[in-house]
């Protein structure tokens, strides 16, 4: 049925649910092919065929609650019948190909225009995953669209810290065909190892793989996951200069780092090493965090658990270092203090950021998410995909 053949009920019925998105990809759903053929009979009962792309869709039931409020809300409807069923493999691929193109594409090759930041850090235990989550969020709060990738295969962490996962489950991300869909939470597009084990509890499970498979599924996670059309896209790393560092730079040379250390020296020192590795693969530092610099005491004096001066000193050394020869000047874009309730935030799956603006490392971390998205992205040289006309 056309517009041209539908009755006036009828076209305002679709024009209705065309207000409706795919909470997943966040388009109509008339125009992701998910609406069938509409029936309005003379007493204003509605028929909506409601197509879902899979079985056990987990966003079902609220895109049913949301069609059925559509329906109900058309002009002239009276009751609402929606038939659920589920896409045959040729309505399926049809969405793929409408979502992600015919062809599968790089989604962050050289000429994309999402700006791509992997979080990094020489050492484990400096919080590099909790900075990581907590800047998506900020980001997200600015009005941006985010994507974040667990690269830290070994040491996953960011289900747990974002609310995705709770005792002992993880919420999966949605597979249509070959293109799979990121859960989203916080405003954020997520995508972890930790997600794809199964019934296995996180908690208690171990990935223990080598080089190539490494590689492998960073490769998976950037060319399967459709973040679809995203501002910026994070990457929290696993610490240190291996196997996913090295691969990352290999596939997403192009990206920025941002370099997570502690005050304490032997922190900062581990610290540099993971930026020049970055730098050696063509990526560019736009900064370094200092994480854990200090607990404030009731009577107003700060207390330096891990000393001070780590994050200063990772600058000093990355602009001294031959590796700056034609780099732009490296920055402190900010000293994050301990905090209970940052902490607190992380472990309940519900970021200070969002819960606790006024908390001190809250503050900072959301003053630094200012201060990256000011920077913007770099178009030189990228296609826009518009054609100037006279």
């Amino acid at each position: 049925m056309t517009s041209q053949t539908r009755s006036s009920a009828e076209q305002g019925l679709w024009d209705a649910l065309s207000r409706v998105n795919d909470p997943e990809i966040h388009r109509p759903i008339t125009e992701l092919g998910m609406v069938g053929e509409l029936r309005v009979d003379e007493a204003g009962a509605a028929e909506v065929p409601l197509k879902l792309t899979i079985a056990g869709c987990p966003a079902a039931q609220r895109i049913e609650r949301e069609v059925r409020e559509a329906t109900l809300a058309a002009p002239g409807i009276t009751a609402a019948a929606i038939d659920v069923s589920v896409m045959n493999p040729a309505e399926r691929q049809a969405f793929v190909e409408l979502v992600r193109g015919p062809a599968r594409p790089v989604q962050f090759g050289p000429d994309s225009l999402t700006r791509v930041i992997a979080v990094t850090s020489g050492k484990g235990g400096v919080g590099k995953s909790s900075l990581t989550a907590s800047l998506a969020v900020a980001l997200a709060q600015r009005g941006l669209s985010v994507g974040l990738v667990d690269a830290d295969v070994f040491g996953f962490s960011i289900p747990g810290i974002l609310g995705l996962s709770r005792d002992g489950v993880t919420a999966q991300p949605t597979r249509v065909g070959d293109m799979i869909l990121p859960p989203e939470t916080h405003g954020v597009k997520v995508i972890s190892i930790g997600m794809f084990l199964g019934d296995a509890d996180p908690r208690s499970t171990a990935v223990s793989w080598r080089g190539p498979m490494l590689h492998r599924t960073i490769e998976q996670f950037l060319r399967d996951v459709w973040f679809g059309d995203i501002d910026v896209l994070l990457l929290d790393l696993p610490p240190g200069t291996g196997d996913i560092a090295i691969s990352i730079g290999q596939l997403l040379p192009q990206a920025e780092v941002l370099v997570v250390t502690t005050p304490q020296e032997a922190a900062a020192d581990v610290a540099v090493r993971s930026a020049l590795v970055a730098r050696q693969t063509g990526q560019r530092v736009i900064g370094v965090i200092e994480n854990m610099a200090g607990l404030a005491q009731p009577d107003g004096t700060v207390l330096e658990l891990f000393g001070t001066g780590g994050g200063a000193a990772v600058v000093d050394r990355l602009n001294s270092s031959e590796s700056a020869a034609g780099q732009p000047p490296v920055k402190l874009l900010g000293s994050v203090p301990l905090s209970p309730d940052f902490r607190a935030g992380g472990d309940s799956g519900s970021p200070a950021v969002l819960t606790r603006p006024d908390d001190p490392a809250a503050a900072v971390v959301l003053e630094i998410a200012g201060r990256i998205a000011a920077q913007g992205r770099g178009l030189a040289g990228k296609s826009l995909g518009v054609t100037p006309t006279r």
